[in-house]
């Protein structure tokens, strides 16, 4: 793929790695080598990376990504997990009124470790496939005030962000516009939440539709952060959906790098 000439500082607070050498090679699975090649591709100067998902708890993981930052232009982000179901169902609520948390899950120590081990710069969270942690983790995660990087949609929609998450005080990056996989409906309730919580930041990662990010990024120009989704997105791709918004060149610098910048420090110039 050609490399994109556009003269924009560009850092991208989505992406993924995989650290694990021994797991069977598949695509998708997010090489940093490859990761890096296609940074280069498309002019972005830094990204956040996180882990793929696990059964298991996600020290190892996440310890193998911090390393895999090292000399590189990564910025890691521990991902985190707990008991609760994500789903909003009469079942998952009977179910979270049992849960308690493991040995697997997130502790509020495993939070203040991360938070103060200068290799993590915030975390990500994936309700749907790693539960939601309990209220003294998300306690601590606002002690702590690091960003979270929330996968958002239909199995986590934004009703649920909002009841489970933006009442806490730790800034929260909405992934897919909150919209996996491609809702518009869920876009469009994403972006109303704006007006309500100061907290609350959206990716682009994988958006595609232009009417959503066009209205957020008029609407809500400091709250809109770029984010590509690699390996599920070339960098390149991500990139040129925004450079072929109608927006002012001004609001596109505030994507690409002004604001991820002020969200995520590491990220900065």
């Amino acid at each position: 793929m050609l490399e994109l000439e556009h003269g924009f500082r560009v850092v991208d607070v989505h992406t993924r790695v995989e650290p694990d050498e021994q797991r069977r090679p598949r695509p998708g699975l997010g090489d940093p080598e490859q990761l890096e090649r296609e940074m280069h591709q498309a002019g972005v100067v830094r990204s956040v990376v996180h882990p793929d998902a696990r059964e298991e708890g996600y020290l190892k993981a996440n310890n193998a990504v911090a390393r895999m930052t090292v000399e590189r232009p990564l910025i890691a982000f521990a991902r985190v997990n707990g008991a609760r179901d994500a789903g909003s169902g009469p079942g998952s609520a009977l179910r979270n009124l049992t849960s308690s948390r493991g040995e697997d899950h997130t502790s509020p120590e495993d939070v203040e470790q991360y938070a103060y081990d200068d290799r993590f710069a915030g975390f990500k969270l994936h309700p749907p496939k790693d539960g939601v942690p309990d209220e003294d983790v998300l306690a601590r995660l606002a002690d702590v005030s690091l960003p979270v990087l929330v996968h958002g949609g239909e199995a986590f929609p934004p009703s649920a962000v909002a009841s489970e998450l933006l009442e806490y005080d730790f800034p929260v990056i909405l992934s897919h516009f909150g919209a996996h996989p491609l809702r518009r409906d869920l876009m469009d309730e994403t972006i109303d939440l704006l007006s309500r919580y100061d907290d609350l930041y959206l990716d682009t990662s994988v958006v595609r539709y232009r009417d959503p990010l066009e209205r957020a990024i008029m609407e809500h120009p400091d709250r809109v952060l770029f984010g590509s989704g690699a390996p599920n997105a070339h960098p390149n791709v991500a990139v040129m959906e925004i450079l072929t918004l109608d927006v002012p060149e001004d609001a596109m610098k505030k994507v690409f790098s002004n604001n991820p910048g002020r969200v995520v420090e590491e990220l900065a110039p």
